[in-house]
This record gives structure tokens, sequence and C-alpha cells, in this order.
């Protein structure tokens, strides 16, 4: 298995040289179906557009097989990279999310359980220090350390739709069909 943190020990670097920010980096799956996902943001704007993930790609995929010839393997056998925004329903994975998306409904999943409740849904109050604050829509406000955040992430709701309209969508098509063609031509 490989080892996410060193991964994202070679990714970041390359992230931050394009003036970006590091939102998450994840590897699923197994076997010859692993994925790299790598999820950035242009800190202006909390998006990046196709042509930054086109060339967040390829410096990331240029940075690994650098360190790959020079005999580190990172990820052992095949895998598929994808570069992304990290979307409208985005993951909050730093300190700083959880504070800007205050006043968002919000999906908690956590280590260890704050009473009863193992999974939370409900509105972001914000951060304050290492502690997140959540109105939970069963049980009510409820406080959860950072570090005891398994996975969180916004939920799509009208509100969320219009603090987060697209940037650029053009070029996604164009882009789409050139990875076919690519296929094909293999």
């Amino acid at each position: 298995m490989a080892d996410v943190t060193r991964l994202t020990e070679v990714i970041e670097p390359e992230v931050a040289a394009l003036g970006f920010d590091l939102v998450r980096v994840k590897l699923s799956g197994s076997g010859e179906e692993r994925t790299l996902q790598v999820m950035a943001e242009d800190p202006g704007t909390g998006q990046l557009v196709v042509e930054q993930c086109m060339t967040l790609s390829r410096c990331i995929s240029d940075r690994i097989d650098h360190l790959e010839e020079l005999g580190e393997e990172l990820i052992h056998g095949a895998y598929n990279l994808e570069v992304s925004s990290p979307g409208i329903d985005r993951p909050l994975t730093r300190a700083k999310d959880f504070a800007n998306w205050a006043g968002h409904d919000v999906n908690l999943s956590l280590n260890e359980p704050v009473g009863d409740h193992r999974k939370l849904r409900g509105e972001l109050l914000g951060i304050e220090g290492d502690t997140v604050a959540v109105e939970d829509k069963k049980a009510g406000r409820l406080e959860v350390a950072l570090a005891n955040i398994h996975s969180a992430k916004l939920v799509l709701t009208d509100k969320l739709i219009a603090a987060t309209r697209p940037l650029d969508t053009s070029g996604v098509d164009e882009i789409e069909e050139t990875l076919e063609e690519e296929k094909a031509e293999d």
C-alpha cells in the first residue's frame, strides 16, 4: 500500500508552485483499479478551471515519474491520476475549511462517537481552536475535536449553490473528446 503521507509530501510542493492550495490527497481502490485523487483550489476562487487541472496533473505526473526513475516507488503498479477542483459539495479537510464554510449544511463522520452520535448532519457553526461546532438536526449543538473527524463534506443545498457559482466550464467537452480519442488510438 502506498504511503499517502509521502505522496502528500511529493504533491504539495507541485500544487504550491502553481499558486494553489492542496485540499486532499486520497488513494483508493486495489489492484489495477487504483486511483490517486488530488483535489486543489485556487485560493482566490476556491476552484480550479479545466486548464489549471490539466497543468497540475502534468506537474504531479512528471514529479512522480522522476522519483520513480530515481528508484523510489511511491505507488506499486498501475494507477489512475485524477486531479480536480473540490467541487460544490466539497470535502472539508483543513481547519480553514470549517471556518470558511460556516453557515452551510455539513455531513460529519466521526472516529469516536460524541455522546451516542458517530455521524452528524446539520449546520456547520464554525471552528474555534481545534473544536468544530455543528448544530446537528437531531442532537442539537455539538462540539467535536477536529482530530475526531474522520470525514466531512458539504451538503448540496440552494444556499451552497448560490455561494459557489462555477468560474468557467469552457473547454470541458474538448478535453473529454481528446481523452476518448487517445484511448481509441491505443
